[in-house]
């Protein structure tokens, strides 16, 4: 899978030239540490100004996750770049390229330590390792580990490193998080070395016990890298791999996942009888299902007003719906749907399951019943569901009806889309439109003649809505005849005088020059390079109409009437230099 994702020229378009050639350098230098991979995923440590976690994950496309700043901010960066060459390098593709381009292969330092190392006595690499495991606490809880395995209990062994691994002290703030993933990940490579067939089933009990702790004390951490919370998947997934192994007695191994499923803080890994299925088998499957089952017996029906959240509900109803779901049982899911009615959605819920199975009937009772339940509080969804329901049988004015009324609630673009779509549908769409149009005019009257505590004066109509439909509908005019006429929030008139540069650069002047004051108002760094980059729009704008010399004075009015900010006109002068003038 990552064969058809993963290319130079991928990570190159992904990256930008500039952060692909740095992470290119860190792979270089051997900043990548050992790749962990599976089928999906490809994660690795990668030293920088620190040490970053850095995953890359296989999909439609390549995914990607990276605890530094620049991946944080939704960028793929020189680490994940990094992490991509060490895999092409391991499957050879690297080393292809590098032949083909005729350009001489950088030397591998490891590859001179191996070299080393192999022909040294083992006196010498013995003392070598002790000496750097008392500098390295990592590496002598490795050693110590794999020691005390040699020799004893290995399901007690664990169990100890386990808990010395998950054992905190108050709460864990996000800085130290790191160095208890460590920890952690430390005992989870060791375990990994268990999945052979001789240990599998030791395995299994060691896993289960290392999530469960774990999970307990992420309710004490702050993982917001979410680096714990890796870990723990991947002990899920080598659980699952020694189940498979092992294959534990079925009816034992569904008690033990329905209660992890069941019991866990956070739910990270999957313990549901369909995720295992194939490990438990007929027997093992009957048995989660009667746990299942006699746990929701207690759960009692939730009409109205059960709002808070219940996380135990939330478990059993999941289950429950999962197994439905598997059987392909829509009466048993309709039913466990049912058994929580407290919003109108719940009945949404029920309406599109039956529709999907093409009960279409049921489904429309459902949805109208759902309408019925909550007058006060409708689900518009519902509403959307029940329009599209009628329009297909014909009941045209109530499907229109259901339409108008969310636009009449709330007067907005995305309800003037719904209105817009069922009329066109319909064929009755310039008369709705106009009637639609004459509520958006009403409303802002009425708005603007309003008064209260905080308004003690009526004040001027606020086209803003008219103007957001007339640059949808692409209706220059009537938006440019809208903000002539009254007030309109300001990144719609942005919005109105960009599209207004091609062919009406006057007006599109006009609209920048009435939003830069209100911008420059807020008085702060942020607002002031906004306004800026308007004011460069303005001078490309007239230097392009010959009209130069009225670009210089209105740039003089801007520095007389914003003098006292003087950060603004720091900005302003340096836009001057680079703009024509003259």
């Amino acid at each position: 899978m990552f064969t058809e994702l993963i290319t130079p020229a991928t990570l190159e378009k992904l990256a930008g030239k500039a952060a692909f050639l740095r992470g290119r350098d860190y792979f270089a230098l051997g900043a990548v540490g050992p790749l962990r991979i599976t089928e999906t995923r490809i994660s690795a440590k990668v030293e920088g100004t620190e040490a970053y976690r850095v995953e890359l994950r296989a999909g439609d496309e390549l995914d990607y996750d990276c605890t530094c700043p620049r991946a944080a901010d939704g960028y793929f960066c020189k680490h994940c770049v990094a992490i991509g060459l060490a895999w092409l390098a391991e499957h050879g593709d690297g080393r292809k390229k590098a032949a083909a381009s005729g350009k001489k292969k950088k030397r591998d330092p490891w590859r001179d330590i191996r070299e080393y190392l192999a022909v040294q006595p083992q006196d010498a690499l013995v003392a070598l390792l002790l000496d750097v495991a008392e500098r390295d606490e990592r590496l002598y809880q490795s050693l110590l580990l794999k020691a005390e395995r040699s020799g004893g209990d290995v399901a007690a062994v664990f169990r100890r490193a386990i808990d010395g691994a998950t054992r905190i002290y108050g709460f864990v703030d996000w800085r130290e998080a790191d160095s208890f993933a460590d920890n952690i990940e430390d005992v989870a490579d060791s375990l990994a070395e268990l999945l052979e067939p001789g240990t599998a089933a030791v395995l299994v009990e060691l896993t289960e016990y290392a999530i469960a702790r774990t999970e307990d004390a992420l309710e004490q951490i702050d993982d917001s890298s979410g680096s714990v919370g890796e870990i723990v998947s991947r002990l899920g997934e080598l659980h699952l791999k020694a189940c498979a192994m092992a294959r534990p007695e079925p009816t034992e191994l569904a008690g033990r996942l329905f209660r992890l499923e069941m019991g866990l803080p956070f739910g990270l890994c999957s313990f549901s009888a369909v995720t295992y299925r194939h490990i438990l088998g007929k027997a093992g499957l009957q048995r989660y299902r009667e746990l299942a089952e006699e746990e929701w017996s207690k759960i009692k029906p939730r009409k109205q007003n059960g709002r808070d959240f219940d996380s135990h509900r939330f478990r059993i109803t999941h289950i429950m719906e999962q197994l439905a779901e598997a059987s392909g049982d829509i009466e048993e899911l309709v039913a466990i749907k049912a058994r929580d009615l407290s919003s109108g959605y719940s009945y949404l819920t029920i309406a599109e399951i039956l529709g999907k199975a093409g009960q279409d009937d049921k489904a429309l009772d459902w949805a109208e019943r759902g309408l019925k339940a909550f007058p006060d509080r409708p689900d518009n969804r519902l509403r959307d569901f029940l329009a599209a329901a009628y329009l297909k049988r014909k009941r045209n004015d109530e499907a229109l009806q259901l339409t108008w009324i969310q636009f009449k609630e709330r007067p907005g673009l995305e309800y003037y889309k719904k209105l817009h779509g069922v009329a066109k549908q319909l064929g009755i769409w310039p008369d709705q439109r106009s009637r639609a149009l004459a509520l958006v005019r009403d409303a802002g009257v009425r708005e603007a003649t309003r008064t209260n505590h905080w308004k003690t004066k009526p004040s001027a109509p606020d086209h803003s809505l008219r103007v957001e439909i007339a640059l949808w509908e692409k209706d220059l005019d009537a938006a440019w005849a809208a903000v002539q006429e009254a007030v309109c929030n300001r990144n719609l008139l942005i919005a109105l005088a960009e599209k207004l540069e091609p062919a009406r650069p006057d007006d599109a002047v006009v609209l920048y020059r009435r939003v830069v004051p209100a911008i420059v108002e807020q008085t702060n760094n942020a607002a002031y390079e906004e306004a800026i980059k308007l004011v460069r729009k303005i001078g490309k704008l007239m230097g392009a109409q010959k009209r130069s010399g009225e670009f210089v004075d209105y740039l003089t009015e801007l520095r007389v009437r914003f003098k006292p900010k003087r950060n603004f006109i720091k900005l302003l002068d340096g836009a001057a230099r680079v703009l024509p003038t003259g």
